[in-house]
């Protein structure tokens, strides 16, 4: 396969100082799935993989793709430091069954704008490092679908993402005027964002873009702009330019005072959707599809009613907040109607935390459940008083915020808690408070859910069902 050319002048994309060179570590075991060949092996937590025919795999991409073969000769660490040679034979592309402490085995590669509007500059100091580093990463693009900006990446990632063909990746566009762009991520290097979706294009390569409204700066006939430009893309069989998904700024009170942002009020949340929706109509006469989103906030702060589910086509941009709250309606309704039961034993009574933005939207979520007799689920809608947002998104809710509003109050036999207010899978809120410690000060069960399904089975924990 020829080689790629980097779409920007070679002079102008160096790999940052602090990442090169990068040290490729030996990828660490966390966990042995039951029944798997790793497992009959006899691979244990603490064990790592080093080489894997002859090549030290850089991060997760690497290491299912040389995993694939059907021999595999393994160099692997186990925990007391002992390296040890291992021959397996097994089918191709069958799993070993592994899972790892992270997905980067030569660290992260983070971000080298100074976007005003960044989330880990809105935060406040003195909290785990790990709450600091700014992801820009190709690579958990393409495994997790977090969003990168694609101004840090020297030639030979570039040549990596053509020859793995690792697409789709998802990409923080904002804007494609170059003094736009370049003004809102402080990069004179972010100017080159069509050169860049065209080389995608070239390679019948996808990305799902997002543009992060900031009125006064890139909204009226930028936005515009922006998202006629991307639209272009949106032709052929694989269109280079997927989706896109239009998402306001969200500011807290941590936020630098010479940052130049103003919050998006509800008049002007009303304006951006009728511009949106227009112009998306026009996509869907012209590409049989939307191609562009509104996030589902835009509604809520404006105070208007949701697009209908079928409006969100095959939900591209889902985890991007667009169509979230209808999907997960759409969701409960399926899920209830074969788990609600019409009573339990004995009573039992819960309080739902959410964000206050969603607490309209979930009513019907709520009046199902307590339709159930013996069952009592009271919905706290709560605004984050520790961002310092009077509208709040539940993943943006943290152990401080419901202290501040639950404490001393009767909250039943426990909360159900979102998991989306907990850090990466961990029982720890954003403000590094654990579910332990809140427990504790809240003198009750803290109950994460996760999905539908997890949040009815939940309600009816360690209840007869009647």
């Amino acid at each position: 396969m020829p080689n790629a050319q980097c779409p920007m002048p070679h002079a102008q994309c160096p790999m940052p100082n602090a990442q090169s060179p990068m040290t490729i570590h030996p990828a660490r075991i966390t966990k042995v799935l039951p029944d798997s060949i790793a497992a009959e092996i006899g691979f244990e937590e603490g064990d790592a993989i080093v080489a894997i025919n002859g090549t030290r795999p850089r991060d997760l991409i690497d290491y299912q793709f040389l995993c694939a073969d059907e021999v595999l000769e393994l160099e692997v660490l186990d925990a007391a430091g002992k390296t040890h040679s291992l021959e397996i034979e097994k089918d191709y592309d069958q799993d070993l069954g592994l899972e790892f402490e992270t997905a980067l085995f030569d660290g992260l590669i983070q971000c080298n704008n100074r976007c005003p509007f960044c989330f880990i500059d809105q935060q406040p100091p003195g909290k785990r490092t790990s709450l600091y580093l700014k992801d820009d990463d190709y690579r958990l693009s393409f495994l997790y679908g977090s969003y990168l900006t694609l101004t840090n990446l020297p030639e030979r990632e570039w040549q990596r993402i053509e020859q793995m063909r690792l697409s789709p990746l998802y990409v923080s566009v904002h804007a494609t005027e170059p003094e736009v762009r370049i003004k809102l991520l402080k990069n004179p290097r972010a100017g080159q964002i069509l050169q860049q979706i065209k080389w995608f294009q070239q390679r019948r390569l996808q990305i799902h873009a997002q543009v992060v409204v900031c009125p006064g700066i890139n909204d009226g006939k930028h936005l515009e702009q922006t998202l006629k430009d991307l639209v272009s893309f949106h032709t052929s069989e694989v269109p280079a330019v997927a989706s896109v998904a239009v998402v306001p700024v969200g500011l807290t009170r941590f936020r630098p005072q010479e940052d130049e942002l103003i919050p998006v009020t509800r008049e002007k949340a009303q304006e951006v959707i009728s511009q949106v929706q227009m112009l998306s109509q026009q996509f869907r006469q012209q590409f049989g599809s939307s191609v562009v989103w509104l996030a589902d906030e835009w509604f809520l702060i404006a105070g208007e009613e949701l697009p209908s589910e079928s409006e969100y086509e095959e939900y591209p941009q889902i985890d991007n907040g667009v169509g979230s709250i209808q999907l997960f309606l759409k969701q409960f309704a399926i899920v209830a109607a074969e788990l609600l039961p019409p009573k339990v034993y004995p009573q039992r009574k819960l309080t739902w935390v959410v964000g206050n933005a969603v607490e309209k939207a979930f009513q019907p979520i709520l009046k199902r459940l307590n339709f159930v007799e013996g069952l009592e689920v009271k919905m706290r809608a709560l605004c984050s008083d520790y961002w310092g947002q009077t509208i709040s998104v539940t993943g943006l809710l943290t152990g401080h915020d419901l202290l501040l509003n639950l404490e001393g109050q009767d909250l039943g036999d426990g909360i159900l808690l979102p998991n989306i207010m907990l850090k990466n899978g961990e029982l720890v809120f954003l403000d590094d408070m654990s579910i332990e410690e809140l427990a504790g000060r809240l003198n009750t069960r803290i109950l994460p859910v996760a999905g539908v399904e997890d949040l009815i089975k939940t309600c009816l924990l360690n209840s007869v069902q009647v």
